[in-house]
């Protein structure tokens, strides 16, 4: 056997191996900084056969953002900045991300309308993956607070896109096979204090937990539930809450309401052979947070950074799940199937598929995107190690269950999906397609996902 002096992973000059956040399945690819949308335009109309795609921070979990062989768009540049304090609406570069705005929004008075669990991702991928957060069952999906963004599409045009046009549509939630969005402009959740009011309440199982859901979600602007996937019971802990307003704050800190300073306190090591996770790490973990959440406290003041954004003080999280990466399992289905979110819980504890980040929301109304993930009913998210035994077969039976009540995956989340649950799953796909088509008819936009799903 000849063994090969270069590895098929060693870039070339410009060249760069790209993945997900999960670390899952990297390809190379030219990456090409662009610091305008006259660049953005030149590298449309000079794309070779591979395609080009737009690249924000990487957090996308599976391989939306990436595509060997292809030109990949650096797009963080692009990050200027405009807010308009009079009329609560903000203007910016695709590149700037959620972690950019909100130190510029938040003394301001401001607060962005929806936010993933992490602030470091850009506008240009909130719009793309269309975002939701923990107030979905109240204000929807990040697409749905965009007012006009422009775009270059495959045709190298620059196009100013508004909600009216059924390409600003299939764009939201798009994952980038659209058009590459350069600037945005959307409206913003006045606030006069950089702290959450939040209510929390420790269940002693699943069922207790998704009934409060149920009958107090409406109360409150923001709801998220940490579930113990390591527990039979499905227990867990439920946050609900909404930006305090001044007077809720103790008087020493009246002076500075809506100071807003985001810290790291530490970064995992790059080298971590067999990682943390494991089950038994995770069911002493999740025993600890389990019993440390109090079991009723009502008005607890909370700083944004700790109520939204709890992983982003750990730099490098993802690496804690070791060299063979992880992915998240995300789901969404209809009020009448929330029996599903029992039984995913258990088909992959009992695989050992145990999780320190497994979260349950409800979702509201759904939006007019044909490739938006959000429609009525619950998600469950769940993150686990790529390499357990037999989690491909269980995911595969999931993916059964899912598609029988009427629900999907989400495309920002998946690194495993069928072409054929796709397309079972999505029933407005055809529409996207035709859309897309007349935005991009030469297919100059293509990802690892997009050839995957055959999108």
């Amino acid at each position: 056997m000849t063994i090969s002096p270069i590895s098929p992973l060693v870039p070339r000059e410009g060249e760069r191996l790209l993945s997900g956040w999960g670390r899952t399945a990297p390809s190379m690819a030219t990456v090409l900084p662009v610091t305008s949308v006259t660049d953005v335009l030149a590298a449309v109309s000079a794309a070779g056969p591979r395609g080009i795609l737009a690249r924000g921070l990487g957090r996308s979990y599976g391989d939306a953002a990436q595509s060997g062989g292809a030109t990949v768009l650096d797009l963080s540049a692009l990050a200027q900045v405009h807010v308009d304090t009079a009329a609560g609406v903000v203007s910016c570069g695709a590149g700037a991300s959620l972690d950019d705005l909100l130190r510029t929004l938040v003394p301001a008075g401001y607060f962005v309308p929806v936010t993933p669990g992490t602030r470091m991702v850009t506008v240009g991928g909130a719009i793309a993956a269309d975002v939701h957060g923990k107030n979905h069952h109240v204000e929807g999906t990040f697409g749905s607070h965009v007012s006009s963004m422009t775009i270059v599409d495959g045709r190298g045009e620059e196009r100013v896109l508004e909600p009216g046009d059924p390409a600003f549509w299939a764009t939201v939630g798009g994952m980038g096979l659209t058009g590459v969005v350069a600037e945005a402009a959307f409206d913003l959740i006045p606030i006069s204090t950089s702290m959450v009011s939040v209510d929390t309440d420790r269940t002693a199982d699943l069922d207790e937990l998704m009934d409060r859901m149920v009958s107090g979600d409406d109360a409150y602007r923001y709801s998220v539930a940490w579930v113990d996937s390591a527990h039979p019971s499905g227990r867990g802990v439920l946050t609900r809450g909404d930006h305090a307003p001044v007077e809720r704050l103790p008087a020493r800190d009246r002076e500075q309401p809506l100071a807003y300073d985001p810290r790291v306190l530490a970064t995992v090591p790059v080298v971590m052979p067999k990682g943390l996770v494991n089950p038994l790490t995770m069911r002493a973990f999740n025993e600890a947070w389990y019993r440390k959440a109090p079991k009723h406290r009502v008005g607890e003041l909370q700083p944004i950074a700790s109520f939204f954004h709890p992983l982003d003080i750990l730099q490098d999280w993802n690496l804690g799940y070791g060299p063979a990466g992880f992915l998240q399992y995300q789901f969404a289905v209809p009020d009448d199937s929330g029996h599903l979110v029992s039984l995913a819980l258990d088909r992959l504890r009992r695989i050992g598929a145990i999780s320190p980040v497994t979260v349950l929301k409800r979702f509201g109304a759904a939006n007019a995107g044909p490739l938006s993930f959000p429609q009525p009913g619950w998600t469950l998210a769940i993150d686990v190690p790529a390499d357990v035994p037999g989690l491909a077969d269980a995911l595969d039976d999931l993916d059964g269950l899912v598609l029988a009540a009427g629900g999907r995956l989400y495309l920002a989340k998946d690194s495993r999906m069928s072409p054929e649950m796709m397309a079972a799953t999505y029933p407005r796909l055809s529409e996207w397609r035709r859309v897309r088509d007349e935005m991009d008819p030469d297919r100059v936009f293509v990802s690892d996902l997009s050839r995957r799903l055959l999108l």
